[in-house]
């Protein structure tokens, strides 16, 4: 949903992250896994009906243009099990693969996890945020003086 909405509303949250990792200033890693899942839901017919603006043309382009400033993370182990959601597993893999220390998601399967006790005791490195929370986190940590992790997105 990231990708969605990076692509679709070039003022929002998202694609504010993405101009950050086009910027050089993240690190976005990908693996061919999230990256065909994402070229799925960019084709899908309903989600083109909703967002004429995304065309094939204009897809293609922002699939090239994520490889060629993503990180590609080959061979990601499927350490990560997630029953409440097989289909986000793949990102949660990626990141854990990636040594990301950030995990930036829309999606509440995934943001459910960053408060709960068992993952964050398993997972205690890897802080899962929605795109303006960790917008806000990079500005913190920028003030302060931090240096940023990794960046994968779900």
């Amino acid at each position: 949903m990231v990708f969605v909405q990076a692509l679709a509303n070039a003022s929002g949250p998202a694609a504010a992250c993405y101009e950050l990792v086009r910027g050089g200033e993240l690190a976005l890693c990908v693996s061919e896994e999230v990256l065909s899942e994402v070229s799925d839901v960019l084709g899908r017919p309903k989600l083109r009906r909703k967002l004429p603006a995304l065309t094939d043309k204009r897809v293609r382009a922002f699939l090239e243009d994520v490889r060629s400033h993503a990180t590609l993370v080959a061979d990601v182990p499927r350490s990560f099990r997630y029953e409440r959601d097989a289909k986000d597993e793949s990102y949660f893999n990626l990141a854990l693969a990636a040594g990301a220390t950030y995990l930036v998601s829309r999606d509440r399967d995934i943001l459910d996890l960053a408060d709960d006790p068992d993952f964050r005791s398993l997972y205690p490195d890897l802080n899962i945020l929605d795109p303006a929370a960790f917008l806000r986190r990079l500005a913190e940590a920028r003030g302060s003086g931090e240096s940023q992790g990794g960046v994968t997105d779900g």
